[in-house]
């Protein structure tokens, strides 16, 4: 069985390496500073089990375990129990508060393996639910060469793309595998606002709305791209705007 340690601490990672000395059938592959370099190891190692802190440089623990394609299982190593607590409660998972013991720490070895549906189910509440203060005003992706965070004030606008949603931004657009609703329920609605069924728009990226066919608007953003204005999307552009 093959385990990753992803800690910024030093010392809550040999801590942890202290206490898997007792499991022979347990290997730690890896150990990680930080949520860039565990994404790195999981994709190379492919772990059984992981033990994942969450207040960490760069990206925290659970944006980390949003751009894996699949969560290996997940014992989160914490002090902040208000973030992992809602995690635990509703799914096949275990977190231990620093400091814990080893008796402590063996109970959580005893717990179930995430399957990969429950793991999916994970990806969404921890998105939801377990936002850590501050850290909602970025998007985290991942692309081909690298992991790029982005401020949400720097985005343009989102557009439905099948099971994903494009992000486009003045440097270039991106993917990510988030629904349309729950982006809309992410975003602070005084800064954006959905304006079809197909696109969410930066408030502040808005130079006109102008008619656009029959009995029908669109909007021109300031790069000129024009976007569609569904009778429901101009109800909210109107309260939004005021007028």
């Amino acid at each position: 069985m093959k385990a990753i340690i992803i800690d910024d601490e030093p010392l809550a990672r040999s801590i942890i390496l202290e206490y898997l000395k007792k499991y022979e059938e347990i290997e730690c592959v890896q150990e990680c500073a930080d949520g860039f370099e565990g994404v790195k190891a999981i994709q190379l190692h492919k772990p059984d089990l992981i033990f994942l802190d969450i207040q960490m440089p760069k990206i925290n623990g659970f944006e980390m375990l949003e751009l894996l394609d699949h969560i290996p299982s997940t014992i989160f190593t914490t002090a902040f129990d208000e973030f992992a607590i809602k995690a635990f409660e509703s799914h096949a998972l275990d977190y231990l508060l620093k400091p814990f013991s080893q008796e402590r720490f063996d109970k959580a070895l005893q717990k179930s393996q995430l399957t990969h549906k429950e793991g999916e189910a994970l990806k969404t509440k921890l998105i939801l639910e377990n936002q850590i203060p501050g850290q909602n005003n970025r998007i985290v992706v991942k692309t081909s060469h690298k992991i790029k965070i982005i401020p949400v004030a720097e985005i343009q606008y989102f557009e439905a793309a099948d099971d994903y949603i494009n992000i486009i931004t003045l440097d270039g657009d991106y993917l990510k595998n988030w629904t349309m609703n729950f982006l809309e329920s992410f975003l602070n609605p005084g800064q954006f606002i959905r304006t079809h069924r197909s696109y969410i728009v930066n408030i502040q990226e808005i130079t006109r709305i102008e008619p656009y066919e029959k009995d029908s608007f669109r909007i021109i953003l300031k790069s000129g791209k024009p976007i569609p204005l569904s009778k429901t999307g101009h109800s909210r552009l109107k309260q939004v705007l005021g007028y």
